[in-house]
C-alpha cells in the first residue's frame, strides 16, 4: 500500500495542453477588446494548471504590449511558487515582500509578485510607485482582501483566477468586482482526459444538530470542536480510515486545533504513522513535517486549514473531511489536495464525515459556475439544510458488519412504519423503540454462542441504533441533541438487558 517515493514521477509540463491554449486565447480576445479598465474572472479546477496559464499570459502580454504585470497572492508560499513558475516561462520577476521597502531597481523587471497586504501597505504609505503597469493578475481571487487594491490599478486589465468563483464573503459578491466570468474545463473532463485522478467517495452519516453558524457563514470552531473531539466521532473516524483507506497516504482536515490533536493521539495510539500541523507551527517545523509526510510510506497528516492552498503533494492518496463546512470553496480546496495524478496513482479516496457531499454534491459533479457568479444569493438559498440532509439519510449496514449477523434474515426496521402503527392502534410511541430493541437483541443472540459474545456483538450496532433513534425523534417532533443522546444511552442499556433475558430463557 502507499506510493513509495522512488516511484514518484511528476508529470512535467513542457508544453501547454489544448484546453489551456484555448482558455488563453479566450482571455486574450477580451484583452484585445478591452485593453484597460476591464475586470475578467477566470475559473479552472484545482490541478488544471492555473499558474501555468497565467504565467504564459504574463509572458505573451509583456511581449505584445511592453507593459508590466503585477501578480497578487494571499500567502507567502504562493508568492515563491508563482515566482518560480514565471521564471520557468522566462519572465524576469521580483517578489515584493516585507523586506522590500522600495523599488529603485524596478526598471530591471517587467513583472512583480506580491502579497496583497504587503503591497497594500506600501502603496498606502506612498513607499512604492509602480510604473507602466498594464495588467494585474489575482490568484485565488475569491478572497475579498484583494478588493482594497483595485483603486490603485483603475486603468489596468485585471484578471482574477480561481477554482471557485464564489466570494469568501457572501455580502460581497464577485459580480460586483468583475465584468465577466470565463469558465474552463470541468473536473470531470480533466479526469476523463487524464489530467486529474478519479475520486472514490465514501460518506458516513454524522448528526450536525449541535453545530452553530458563525458570523462568516460557516460552522464555528467551538461547536465543531465539541462534536469532533467526542470519542464516538474519533472512533468513527478511525473506523472509516481502517475500512476505506488504511495504508494510503492520507490528509485529514479538521475545524479546530484541539480536534486535530485528538486525531493525532487517536491514530498514534492505534499504531499509525501520523503528524499534526497547524498555523502555530514555526516555518522550520512545518518544513520538517511536510518533508516527513512526503517521504514516509503510508503517512497520515492531520491539519487545520493550513494545507487548503499553496500545498502540492501528488502522493496523497486519501482525503478525509473530518469536519463540516458551508463553504463550497473550502470543500473543493480540501478535496483538490488529493487530485494530482501520477503514473502510479490514477484514483484517490474521499472520506466525508461532515455530510458535505450531501450538501454540495460529488466533487466531480459539474457545477453551473455562471449561474453561481450571476446569482450567488440564489445558490446560498438553495443549499440543502443539515436537518433535511439528516432526514434524507438512510442507514445501510456495511458488508463486514452484515457478515457478523449472517444467521439473521431480517435486519431492516422501518421506524416510520412502526410509528404509524402505534398511531393507528393507539399504542405508546415508545413501543417503536421497544420493538426495535427486541429485533436487535434477537440478531445478537442468534449470531452468538453465549451472552458475552452477544453483548460484544451489540456494539457493532451503534450506528444503526443512532440512526433508528434519530428517525424516532423526527416522528415525535422532539429532536434536540440532549434528548437523542439520552434515548441512545437508554436504548443500549435496554438492549443489554434484553440480550441477558433471551439467554436466561434458553
Amino acid at each position: 500500500m502507499g506510493i513509495p517515493p522512488a516511484d514518484i514521477a511528476k508529470k512535467e509540463q513542457k508544453v501547454l495542453y489544448d484546453y489551456q491554449k484555448r482558455d488563453i486565447d479566450k482571455i486574450f480576445s477580451r484583452l484585445e477588446e478591452f485593453p484597460e479598465k476591464y475586470n475578467l474572472l477566470y475559473q479552472l479546477p484545482t490541478g488544471g494548471g492555473k499558474t501555468v496559464i497565467f504565467s504564459e499570459i504574463v509572458r505573451r502580454f509583456i511581449a505584445s504590449t511592453k507593459k508590466k504585470v503585477v501578480v497578487l497572492t494571499h500567502r507567502i508560499e504562493l508568492c515563491s511558487q508563482t515566482s518560480n513558475m514565471l521564471t520557468e516561462f522566462h519572465v524576469k520577476n521580483k517578489i515584493i515582500n516585507s523586506n522590500v521597502k522600495n523599488l529603485y531597481d524596478q526598471d530591471e523587471y517587467m513583472c512583480f509578485v506580491a502579497m496583497v497586504e504587503t503591497l497594500n501597505n506600501r502603496l498606502n504609505d506612498d513607499q512604492l510607485e509602480l510604473h507602466n503597469i498594464g495588467m494585474v493578475i489575482i490568484d485565488e481571487a475569491h478572497y475579498n482582501s484583494f478588493r482594497k487594491l483595485f483603486r490603485f490599478f483603475k486603468n489596468c486589465f485585471i484578471l482574477g483566477v480561481t477554482a471557485t468563483p464564489l466570494s469568501s464573503n457572501m455580502k460581497l459578491p464577485m459580480k460586483d468586482n468583475y465584468n465577466e466570468l470565463i469558465v474552463g474545463d470541468t473536473i470531470d473532463s480533466l479526469i476523463n482526459n487524464g489530467f486529474l485522478a478519479k475520486p472514490i467517495t465514501y460518506t458516513y452519516d454524522v448528526g450536525l444538530g449541535s453545530l452553530k453558524i458563525g458570523m462568516n457563514g460557516d460552522y464555528t470552531v467551538k461547536s465543531s470542536e465539541e462534536l469532533y473531539t467526542n470519542m464516538l466521532m474519533q472512533d468513527k473516524l478511525l473506523y472509516a480510515y481502517e475500512e476505506k483507506c488504511k495504508g494510503q497516504k492520507t490528509l485529514i482536515f479538521n475545524n479546530g486545533i484541539n480536534t486535530s490533536v485528538y486525531v493525532y493521539e487517536t491514530f498514534k495510539k492505534a499504531g499509525y504513522p501520523i503528524r499534526h500541523l497547524d498555523n502555530t507551527n514555526s516555518k522550520q517545523e512545518r518544513a520538517e513535517i511536510l518533508e516527513w509526510f512526503k517521504h514516509t510510506k503510508d503517512a497520515i497528516l492531520t491539519s487545520v486549514s493550513i494545507l487548503t492552498t499553496g500545498f502540492d503533494e501528488p502522493t496523497v492518496e486519501s482525503i478525509i473531511l473530518n469536519r463540516a463546512t458551508k463553504s463550497l470553496t473550502l470543500y473543493f480546496q480540501m478535496i483538490g489536495r488529493g487530485s494530482r495524478i501520477l503514473p502510479v496513482k490514477q484514483e484517490f479516496s474521499i472520506i466525508d464525515l461532515g455530510n458535505n457531499t450531501a450538501r454540495f454534491g460529488l466533487w466531480n459533479t459539474d457545477v453551473d459556475w455562471q449561474s453561481i457568479f450571476r446569482s450567488p444569493d440564489f445558490y446560498y438559498d438553495s443549499l440543502v439544510g443539515d436537518e433535511e440532509i439528516e432526514r434524507n439519510f438512510r442507514y445501510v449496514m456495511p458488508d463486514e458488519i452484515r457478515q457478523e449477523f449472517a444467521k439473521s434474515n431480517a435486519i431492516e426496521f422501518d421506524i416510520e412504519e412502526e410509528y404509524a402503527m402505534t398511531k393507528r392502534y393507539d399504542l405508546r410511541s415508545l413501543t417503536v423503540l421497544e420493538n426495535s430493541i427486541e429485533q436487535h437483541a434477537i440478531m445478537c443472540a442468534e449470531n452468538s454462542e453465549d451472552v458475552f459474545d452477544a453483548r460484544i456483538l451489540s456494539r457493532l450496532l451503534k450506528d444503526d441504533i443512532e440512526y433508528r433513534v434519530r428517525r424516532y425523534s423526527y416522528c415525535i417532533s422532539k429532536s434536540t441533541k440532549n434528548y437523542r443522546d439520552w434515548l441512545e444511552e437508554d436504548y443500549k442499556r435496554k438492549l443489554r438487558s434484553k440480550i441477558n433475558q433471551l439467554f436466561m430463557n434458553e
